[in-house]
């Protein structure tokens, strides 16, 4: 009993297991959505949704610690949602040096190794 309430308050305090999965996935394993949202990130646009390249602020630290501005949000499409989804394409620096996916509205990252 010990050992689960020391487990559960760690993963309250620090957000779980997955908040550093940061292992690498290539752009050939990513659903054909986000290798779109890739392309058009690195064309500089246009872009579907208004809030695309918007900051994103990494309030919960799943991404490595960097200024705020630094890293941008893009929607990666969700075939039958009626909005925007949970994923995304986070692309860090100016212009973009490095990418993460999120299938699941910032809860896991992984890095697009490019």
């Amino acid at each position: 009993m010990r050992r689960l309430l020391i487990a559960l308050l760690g993963a309250t305090l620090f957000g779980g297991a997955q908040a550093r999965d940061l292992s690498g996935i290539s752009p050939s394993r990513l659903p054909a959505e986000a290798r779109e949202t890739l392309r058009l990130i690195d064309a500089g646009g246009p872009f579907p949704y208004r809030r695309d390249g918007i900051v994103f602020q990494n309030r919960e630290a799943r991404l490595p610690d960097q200024p705020r501005g630094y890293y941008r949000e893009f929607t990666v499409p969700t075939p039958g949602s009626r909005d925007r989804g949970a994923r995304r394409i986070v692309a860090g620096g100016s212009p973009p040096v490095v990418f993460y996916y999120t299938p699941d509205h910032y809860r896991s990252f992984q890095k697009v190794t490019r």
